[in-house]
């Protein structure tokens, strides 16, 4: 049997930090080795399985993501885009796999991201679910299907701890609405609505989101032409998901030369 891969996860805490500790238990190809969390976190020098009310797991949290980093093989990262940029430079020191998962960076930031991946293999996506990459590929070729009589709006629901909108998935579906139409997506980004705004301008993609509740994450794509309107939706119920699709990443980075990846080519599609 092949000796498992060595990984971090960062955030550990988080709602996505506790869901990635828990699938890693038993998980056939990837090992915990390492549970970061940022200087005064009150889980700090406790095994992380015990402070999530389990049994130890033998990895003690810390907030030393160089030492954790050090000896790790792949590093989880559901974070903050400051924390997700500084670990993508010891990503590339380690030669590590980074599977990405935060969403809200800049330019600036993901540049430094391409930078990183000369030496790292990295996996970054607004969302790792199957059905939500799959909602991604449909939302292009429709948008490539039709012309601009059919306006394109993406709407999308979360629980109200989440700090950015859009959501990075929405992001992603509105990027693929745009390539579809063969445009790029800060040409014809328009936010969300307030006050009097004017009529729609023909070809602009429109963007609303909703924060409330525990929802996990909903995401519709609406294509509404004259006479008729074309909806694809994704409701994702358990956050499992998104972990399950992080591994799936990570396991399949790790074979991969470095480089800067989407869960599309995890994916095959």
């Amino acid at each position: 049997m092949a000796e498992k891969i060595r990984t971090v996860v960062m955030g550990a805490s988080g709602r996505m930090g506790q869901m990635l500790v828990s699938s890693l238990a038993d998980h056939p190809r990837l090992t915990l080795t390492g549970a970061v969390e940022h200087e005064g976190h009150a889980w700090l020098g406790q095994d992380i399985g015990t402070a999530m009310g389990g049994a130890a797991r033998g990895v003690e949290v810390t907030s030393d993501a160089l030492e954790a980093i050090a000896s790790a093989q792949a590093i989880i990262d559901f974070t903050v885009p400051a924390v997700t940029v500084a670990t993508a430079a010891l990503a590339a020191q380690a030669r590590a796999v980074h599977v990405i998962g935060t969403t809200g960076m800049t330019e600036d930031d993901l540049a430094r991201i391409d930078a990183a991946a000369h030496h790292a293999r990295i996996v970054r996506a607004g969302n790792m679910s199957l059905g939500v990459n799959l909602l991604v590929a449909l939302t292009k070729k429709v948008s490539a299907a039709l012309d601009t009589d059919f306006d394109i709006e993406v709407v999308e629901a979360h629980h109200r701890h989440k700090v950015d909108a859009p959501s990075g998935t929405a992001l992603m579906l509105g990027e693929a609405a745009a390539e579809g139409r063969g445009a790029a997506l800060r040409d014809v980004y328009v936010a969300a609505r307030d006050g009097i705004t004017g009529a729609r301008k023909e070809g602009t993609i429109g963007f609303s989101a909703i924060r409330g509740g525990d929802i996990i994450g909903d995401h519709d794509v609406i294509f509404a032409g004259p006479g008729e309107r074309i909806v694809l939706t994704h409701k994702a119920s358990d956050r499992a998901l998104f972990a399950k699709g992080a591994l799936r990443a990570a396991t399949w980075a790790f074979d991969q030369e470095p480089g800067h990846y989407a869960m599309s080519d995890v994916l095959g599609l």
